[in-house]
């Protein structure tokens, strides 16, 4: 699956210190688009500036963050045609120990940031009639699992999201679609397994194969890699007539 990169184009990714963001950034970069790399974590501007990217540090938690992270975007390359939200966060527990501020901190980063988000490179993009919002939702997106209560609700939360700005951004030449993986190779997902291990009372081991891949028809874990190359398609030309939709990466498991 290869987008077409005969224009250049200008892309926002959140979350970009490693994993799926990181992965995005050095795709977007590799087909000449010009790359803004928005993270939390300092790390990410030595990952940004490898791949040939500008990178601005923001807590995305704060909604005055998200505005000026487009407007350095806007500041520097003078548009924003394609959004990435990917930033994102996990916590393992039941709902009845869940931490009520664990519970803010990601609702706020994994589904009020890309709203915010969205909104402020809206303008950019009606004006030039054309823009690309891609979301990276999760196959949590789709089903729930035991001990994710905020994740999961995000995330669902987030393919909502995703709808309404199909909707409303189709007669603007604007798409908005979702991306709904399994479990990739991250270390959001190394978090995970420690933290299920613990909550289960399992090995790290069992873990991956009895809980992350358990519903999965193909036992392995996802490469971010293979993520990056369907964000590149959809932030495409090629898939200007498609809108709305949610595409599971998922390993089968949402198929039984």
């Amino acid at each position: 699956m290869t987008a077409n990169a005969s224009i250049p184009r200008v892309a926002l990714v959140t979350g970009t210190s490693s994993g799926i963001g990181e992965a995005v950034v050095r795709h977007f970069c590799a087909q000449g688009h010009q790359v803004l790399a928005v993270d939390f974590n300092p790390a990410g501007k030595a990952v940004a500036e490898q791949a040939g990217a500008a990178f601005f540090k923001a807590d995305l938690t704060d909604g005055e963050a998200c505005k000026a992270a487009v407007a350095e975007a806007i500041k520097r390359f003078g548009r924003v045609d394609i959004l990435v939200n990917n930033a994102g966060i996990q916590h393992v527990s039941p709902i009845e120990e869940f931490p009520e501020a664990k519970w803010r901190q990601i609702i706020d980063l994994m589904l009020t940031a890309p709203f915010l988000l969205a909104q402020a490179v809206w303008p950019s993009m009606r004006e030039n009639g054309w823009g690309r919002i891609v979301n990276i939702a999760s196959v949590h997106a789709q089903v729930a699992s035991p001990g994710k209560a905020a994740y999961i609700s995000a995330k669902h939360g987030m393919i909502g999201l995703t709808k309404t700005a199909a909707l409303e951004g189709g007669s603007q030449g604007i798409t908005a679609n979702a991306i709904c993986p399994a479990y990739v190779k991250t270390p959001l997902v190394d978090g995970q397994i420690a933290d299920q291990a613990k909550m289960h009372g399992m090995e790290e081991q069992e873990v991956i194969e009895q809980i992350m891949l358990k519903n999965a028809a193909i036992k392995r874990l996802i490469e971010p890699a293979e993520v990056a190359e369907l964000v590149g398609y959809l932030a495409s030309d090629l898939a200007g007539a498609v809108t709305g939709a949610s595409w599971n990466i998922d390993l089968g498991w949402t198929a039984q």
